[in-house]
């Protein structure tokens, strides 16, 4: 399977960008609740909670990053990532697929 990369946005509005290391793990939770946004996807890191959310408009998707949308369907409820690149107002990610309870593939 192919690598898919995301962009977390948002972090300026909580933490910045400044805690996070390449390698750092992130993690993905639907908010199905949500009420701007049906297919918001969430991003924790551990020890600080909410630190942003995959983004899903073409104003934030950096590069040919995943939005929220294209990687809605192909999680379960929860999923994993890593911080692959850092910048100054967003963070880009890879999913990580070889979680088959985090995982599914469509």
């Amino acid at each position: 399977m192919e690598k898919i990369y995301f962009t977390v946005t948002g972090t300026c509005y909580r933490y910045g960008t400044e805690f996070a290391e390449k390698g750092m793990k992130v993690t993905l939770r639907k908010e199905p609740d949500n009420e701007y946004d049906k297919e918001a996807i969430a991003v924790y890191v551990k020890g600080l909670g909410k630190i942003g959310y995959v983004a899903n408009s073409h104003k934030t998707v950096i590069g040919d990053s995943y939005s929220a949308g294209r990687i809605y369907d192909k999680i379960g409820e929860h999923a994993k990532g890593k911080v692959k690149i850092i910048l100054p107002n967003a963070l880009i990610c890879t999913l990580k697929s070889d979680q088959k309870d985090h995982f599914t593939e469509n």
